[in-house]
């Protein structure tokens, strides 16, 4: 059954979904106007729900309730990407300046066993490539630290323990490198395992996060978009 387990959870996490570089929207005319660029891997472009219910179109939402323009959402993440793949797409595109840029990366190399000191060098490479392209401005990087997978129906068939230690250790890197570089750090890791007996929280296919999983991470985010 376990073997069977890593299957499945190889193929969803490592599925190919083509993520658009730039998503256009209608704004709102009001006084002030954004553009959020998010960085990073099936979390980011939302396997498992639709473009709306995406986190970034969520927070777009909440901007937009609180009379905040967002000119666009740019995507640059893909389901399966590690960090290295994640640091040679900023290398091979040129997604542009935005306002804000958001980084969530780092399941893929936990649940492919690569090291972390790895992940701690491109990590590196991604916090410094993001900063430019956030035009300078360090605080407007936010990153996102690595949801714990374990607490899916999937995850829970899978050695929780070893996700959940092997997690905190990569999330104490991306904590780590988030305040070297001076950019802001949410933890939304927490809100999934204070809901770890919610159903709801998990998409149909048993492993990615759902639409108000989703919503919640937006909420914690949107405070770090202090304008």
């Amino acid at each position: 059954m376990r073997w069977i387990c890593l299957i499945l959870l190889g193929i969803y996490l490592g599925a190919c979904q083509e993520a658009p570089v730039e998503t256009s929207i209608n704004p709102r005319m009001d006084s002030v106007s954004i553009t959020l660029l998010a960085l990073g891997d099936s979390y980011t472009v939302g396997q498992g729900v639709q473009i709306a219910e995406r986190f970034p179109a969520q927070l777009q939402n909440i901007l937009r309730n609180k009379g905040i323009k967002t000119r666009h959402i740019g995507y640059l993440a893909q389901s399966g990407w590690t960090s290295t793949d994640l640091d040679e797409a900023l290398n091979a595109s040129n997604p542009g300046m935005h306002d804000y840029v958001s980084v969530l990366i780092g399941v893929n190399d936990q649940f492919q066993g690569l090291d972390s000191v790895q992940y701690a060098k491109k990590l590196t490479n991604i916090l410094t490539k993001a900063v430019g392209l956030a035009q300078g401005i360090q605080e407007h990087v936010i990153v996102l630290s690595i949801p714990d997978y374990g607490l899916t129906p999937i995850g829970f068939l899978l050695d929780t323990a070893k996700i959940r230690r092997e997690i905190d250790g990569f999330n104490r890197i991306n904590q780590r490198l988030a305040k070297a570089n001076q950019c802001r750090y949410v933890n939304i890791t927490e809100i999934g395992r204070a809901a770890r007996n919610n159903p709801k929280f998990t998409s149909a296919d048993g492993l990615h996060p759902s639409a108000e999983a989703y919503q919640r991470w937006a909420e914690a985010i949107a405070p770090s978009l202090r304008l």
